[in-house]
């Protein structure tokens, strides 16, 4: 019997499970739609779907270099006590091994491709949610190539809490970017250097401090100075390349990589569950509920 798009979306929304896994299982079925109900809830898939709605903003980070490539990537769970799970930290290595080797093109790409062990890996994911007991998803990841003379600086903090790679151009001393990705944990750029930070961006910057120091009562004729001082103060908080390097604040993070023979070409930042809406629990209301049942 052939499987459409519509029998495997009624599946999904009956069962919450991933869209490979249920046209899989419609396949074992023959198309019947009970039956594959069954399937997904004795593979435990289905039971994980129904964690589908929960927050999941806790989770590790992790870098992982294999020669001239890197991955970070950001792998999400419901609390901070299953990512220090055994199993859990296993799916995360499983998950960086995977987009090193196969390097998808989005998250989207790649929870459909298959892995070593034949599942694919949204399967993947799903068999550890039915044994761990938490929703978990692979949330984001980037993957970076470099040269020969060039650098990654891999960095975990907090046990992977903030993730840091950095590439670094011109210069083999893995230390030296690894002290850069380091300062870039602490103190969050936004940007390699100023020239990436947009006209528009610059200028919506400008007015704003314009206003705030005619709001502050300085002559006109000095605002324009003090606007291009306080601007070079901005840039310092966004820019790596302008700021006091934390292991060396007589330096700048761009004077040390040059000392060095290099420069920073690019890094990415990961700091899990940033940017998530997290749902605040009333833990001992939520008890007293479970008492009431």
């Amino acid at each position: 019997m052939a499987i459409t798009a519509q029998m495997v979306k009624e599946l999904r929304e009956k069962t919450g499970a991933g869209m490979m896994d249920c046209k899989k299982a419609l396949q074992e079925v023959d198309g019947d739609l009970e039956k594959a109900i069954d399937l997904l809830r004795e593979k435990g898939i289905a039971k994980a779907a129904k964690k589908g709605d929960r927050i999941a903003a806790e989770g590790l980070t992790t870098v992982k270099v294999n020669g001239n490539e890197a991955v970070i990537l950001e792998v999400n769970s419901e609390t901070d006590f299953v990512a220090k799970n055994e199993g859990f930290q296993t799916l995360v290595q499983e998950l960086a091994d995977h987009i090193l080797a196969k390097k998808p093109a989005s998250v989207e790409e790649a929870v459909g491709q298959t892995m070593d062990n034949g599942a694919t890996v949204e399967s993947h994911i799903n068999t550890a949610i039915s044994k761990i007991g938490e929703k978990l998803s692979l949330r984001r990841f980037e993957v970076k190539t470099k040269g020969d003379n060039d650098a990654f600086g891999a960095y975990l903090h907090m046990g992977g809490r903030i993730g840091v790679l950095t590439v670094l151009e011109g210069t083999t001393e893995e230390a030296a970017a690894k002290d850069v990705s380091m300062h870039i944990a602490a103190l969050n750029p936004k940007y390699v250097s100023r020239d990436e930070v947009s006209a528009e961006e610059v200028e919506r910057e400008r007015q704003v401090l314009t206003q705030q120091a005619l709001n502050e009562g300085k002559p006109e004729k000095i605002v324009a100075k003090m606007v291009e001082g306080r601007l070079s103060k901005y840039f310092e908080d966004v820019c790596v390349n302008d700021q006091a390097f934390v292991k060396n604040p007589d330096q700048k993070v761009g004077q040390f990589v040059s000392s060095k023979g290099g420069k920073i070409r690019e890094f990415v930042r990961y700091e899990v569950g940033e940017g998530i809406e997290k749902r605040e629990d009333n833990f001992a209301e939520e008890v007293m509920n479970q008492v009431k049942k």
